[in-house]
């Protein structure tokens, strides 16, 4: 489980840094669209959508965009057919992998993604056949130069926390999906800063990988993650310190 700690640092570090503002807008307003669909336009009734505005508000898609998205999700507004899907493969040196896409043109998008796995040395896989590597927790990472482990108990574990886990430079709290909004306001409310917060597919397992695996690894997730379609990249590899060094 530690390793999943360093990767969505990594993750969160790359999205920070990435200068893409429209995909990330893109992303933002087709999380909202599913949440709506799914489960009606009320964020108070539907704490889906309630994430998905969060974290649409986090990187700053205006308010008019987040009131269309939702309209798009009700029927509302048209724009709204789209559909999510869930691929699944191993990348180089057996790395198990999960790309949840939304998109309105599903034979482009299995082409788009079958051809990123091999170009790259990987391959796609039946459904079922790796996803019972990984469980959906929420993940909140926090900054170990700014907090103790004993800090984030004392809030996290009454709040509804199910671990505290100590990954070197980081530490990574898991809730149920569940619990993950009431755990995270509890956070705020009592003034600690994490440093990313989302629920994610979290590996039971990690595969360790060398750094030449590594970048090949890291070279499949990009391109994936890449697609406009592609909504997150899972993958349960636990990469070397050395690879990120290097950049």
């Amino acid at each position: 489980m530690a390793g999943h700690s360093k990767w969505a640092n990594i993750q969160h570090r790359k999205g920070r840094q990435d200068a893409k503002r429209a995909k990330f807008f893109t992303k933002a307003a087709k999380d909202i669209i599913l949440a709506a669909k799914a489960g009606g336009g009320n964020p108070e009734d539907n704490s889906t959508l309630r994430l998905a505005i969060q974290k649409a508000k986090a990187v700053n898609l205006p308010k008019d965009k987040i009131d269309n998205a939702i309209k798009k999700g009700t029927g509302e507004l048209d724009g709204g057919d789209i559909l999510e899907i869930l691929y699944e493969g191993y990348g180089p040196g057996g790395v198990a992998m999960m790309v949840e896409v939304a998109t309105d043109n599903k034979n482009r998008i299995v082409a788009e993604i079958r051809h990123a796995f091999t170009k790259h040395g990987g391959n796609m896989a039946e459904a079922g056949a790796v996803s019972y590597m990984f469980n959906k927790k929420g993940v909140i990472v926090f900054n170990k130069e700014k907090y103790t482990e004993d800090d984030l108990m004392e809030i996290g574990l009454e709040a509804g926390a199910e671990d505290i886990i100590d990954d070197g430079d980081s530490l990574t709290v898991h809730t149920e999906p569940s619990d993950f909004m009431a755990v995270q306001q509890a956070f705020v409310d009592a003034g600690m800063e994490y440093e990313s917060a989302e629920v994610d597919q979290v590996a039971e397992n990690l595969v360790p990988v060398d750094i030449a695996t590594g970048k090949k690894v890291m070279a499949l997730f990009e391109t994936l993650e890449d697609n406009d379609d592609t909504q997150k990249v899972y993958l349960n590899a636990d990469f070397p310190d050395e690879l990120f060094d290097e950049e």
